[in-house]
């Protein structure tokens, strides 16, 4: 094998400290589907010689059943162990493969280019250090190849190579590698992609992996192998900020009581004065221990247990930091979530969410976008799909420690739990915010109208319901608002019969005081739609300059106008409020459809005959405008 050495044979227990303290780089290969990532990975395998001999052959017979390489040796079996994958010829779950030279050891994860799969991609790539975009050379940059892009950009991966595969099929040209590599950058401008490598290559034949290819001249970069080899990644790793989330208090007996973990940033030395979250409590770091021998000092990503000189109070899911570098702790924050569910991510609903080695329950308040990863374009929504990504802001039921992501991955990120099931839903990257320094980005103190309309659900209309007296207004006003609450909707009615026994108490029955009914009314209805609310209007509404003026007030985008048109024969029968009767007897040249014409509304979005149709049907046509024009 690649990384065998003289000591193998003359002094084992030094050839296996010299391995131990090699240099681990995880990585993982993405892209879009059929761009050769598990082929790549078994090219790697094959040429490093870190495939034994009974896996040849074992891969050999399966690449005459089910290999599609035309029954030559087909290496993406190398990592395609599922039936499925073979039959299909498809990666479908995450596989990791490990392998090393004589210079460093990697662990490497081949994930799925399939759409459906983007959850296994961001499962695979959460603790990556490098990232591989596998693109083929016959496609150039497709939608997948911007979708990886994005999430390794999103996860923190500071290095990303770029392989441009398949290079054989296109004649290993030069032009086609570097319009590939100019529309890959044109895409990435707006992204924080760190170091970024471009590679020609062709993964089947060899060329540029390990070894320097003979049918590409022009390129006179590093192959694949050497850059895999020489990347620097330590620096990468937060060395300055220490973090210890306390995963088990170990109490063997009455002389010992330790504190075990991972470290998750930052180093730590004997003596150093420390602080324990959330207590405050504060004390001096008296041992670090391992399995084997005690350390002076121990630094991110060693495992660890520490003893304090004085005995406080400390359980697993609390974090030891030290004293003059505190995180922050806050229960409100933003954060950017990958869903991972079939179903829908719901503002206001309860989670469970998982912080370094604490749990805590809180809920999503609400979704401020979307982002489409493929445009890099936002936009608003009231829910996240499977495989979505959205920018949220969450409140927990209590306070956790917390950094921005891209200072601490660890203590900036959590996964979410359904409560339930207890099944990982989704998993979010607290936002640095890079405008106050080093605190956390926090929720807005005021509550908008966005924020308000993505809690319940709903876009915040006006559905004026307007007719003669006795036409049925009211009915389906309180109607609709008792349909909308049975789907979960907040709505609330709003009629001239109730205004005229508050706030309008004091105006006459006469046209002008109906006109400025409708004003005050339409200034409340705009009141409750910046509230979030959906408010059922019903009013007589008989002068269009009124009309006009609601909706002016209002807003037209935020007005559904829906006009019952019963005969006025229908609507004297029905006479809830005894209006016509006390018209004939007393007449006042007030009453519309009577005393005057009733003007007809020139384009409602609905008409109702209710004199032919039940409350159900009528509620049941309103509902569907509603969902039509994406109300609900």
């Amino acid at each position: 094998m690649s990384h065998q050495s003289e000591l193998i044979a003359s002094d084992i227990n030094a050839y296996l400290a010299q391995h131990e303290r090699k240099e681990l780089l995880r990585l993982l290969t993405c892209g879009s589907v059929d761009d050769g990532k598990s082929t790549l990975i078994g090219r790697l395998l094959y040429d490093t010689k870190m495939v034994y001999q009974d896996q040849l052959d074992a891969i050999g017979a399966a690449s005459v059943k089910s290999g599609t390489t035309d029954d030559n040796f087909d290496l993406a079996l190398l990592t395609d162990g599922l039936q499925a994958e073979r039959e299909q010829g498809i990666t479908i779950d995450v596989a990791y493969r490990y392998f090393s030279t004589a210079k460093r050891k990697f662990i490497i994860a081949d994930t799925p280019g399939h759409e459906q799969y983007t959850r296994n991609m961001a499962t695979g790539a959460s603790n990556c250090e490098l990232a591989i975009i596998l693109i083929d050379a016959r496609h150039g940059v497709l939608t997948q190849t911007r979708r990886h892009t994005f999430i390794a950009s999103l996860l923190g991966i500071k290095h990303l190579i770029v392989a441009v595969n398949k290079m054989d099929l296109k004649d290993y040209s030069e032009e086609v590698f570097n319009q590939i590599r100019d529309d890959y950058l044109d895409f990435t401008e707006e992204l924080d992609t760190g170091e970024l490598t471009f590679i020609p290559m062709s993964a089947l034949n060899g060329d540029n992996v390990v070894n320097a290819s003979e049918h590409m001249p022009w390129y006179d970069g590093d192959t694949l192998m050497s850059l895999l080899e020489n990347v620097k990644i330590s620096a990468d790793r937060n060395f300055e900020d220490f973090r210890y989330p306390v995963q088990y208090v170990n109490r063997p007996n009455l002389d010992f009581r330790g504190y075990c973990g991972t470290i998750a940033s930052g180093v730590i030395r004997k003596g150093d004065q420390i602080t324990a979250l959330p207590s405050g409590k504060t004390s001096i770091i008296k041992s670090i221990v391992t399995y084997d021998e005690e350390l002076e000092q121990a630094f991110t990503p060693m495992a660890v247990t520490l003893t304090l000189e004085d005995e406080i109070d400390i359980s697993r899911g609390d974090m030891i930091v030290h004293s003059d570098n505190l995180p922050a702790s806050k229960s409100d924050f933003l954060v950017s979530i990958v869903w991972m569910n079939e179903k829908a991510l719901l503002p206001g609903k309860q989670y469970d969410f998982k912080h370094t080695t604490r749990y805590t329950s809180g809920q999503i308040n609400m979704i401020r976008h979307k982002v489409d990863v493929n445009t890099l374009e936002t936009s608003p929504t009231n829910s996240l799909e499977l495989n979505e990504i959205g920018v949220c802001e969450v409140s927990l039921n209590e306070p956790v420690h917390i950094d921005g992501y891209n200072k601490n991955k660890n203590t900036g990120s959590f996964i979410i739990v359904d409560r339930l099931t207890n099944v990982t839903v989704g998993a979010g990257m607290i936002s640095d915010d890079h405008q106050t320094g080093n605190h956390i980005s926090t929720v807005s103190a005021h509550v908008t109208t966005a924020e308000r309309a993505s809690r319940y659900g709903q876009k915040p209309v006006t559905v004026m319901f307007i007719g003669l007296s006795g036409s049925g207004k009211s009915t389906l006003a309180h109607g609709l608002e008792r349909k909308l609450f049975d789907m979960g909707r907040v709505s609330t009615v709003l009629d001239g019969k109730g205004m005229r026994l508050g706030i309008s108490k004091d105006l006459p029955h006469d046209a002008e005081g109906r006109a400025e009914n409708l004003r005050r009314s339409a200034f409340i209805a705009k009141y409750l739609n910046d509230a979030g609310l959906i408010c059922c209007a019903a009013f007589v509404s008989p002068n269009l300059d009124s009309r006009e003026h609601m909706i002016s007030v209002i807003g037209e985008e935020n007005c559904i106008v829906i006009y019952l048109n019963p005969p006025l024969d229908v609507c004297k029968q029905r006479d809830p409020s005894g209006l016509y009767a006390a018209e004939e007897n007393v007449p006042t040249g007030n009453v519309p459809g009577i005393s005057f014409e009733y003007p007809e509304p020139e384009s409602p979005d609905l008409i109702l005959p209710t004199h032919e149709l039940d409350v159900e049907e009528c509620i049941e046509r309103v509902i569907n405008v509603l969902k039509e024009q994406a109300i609900i």
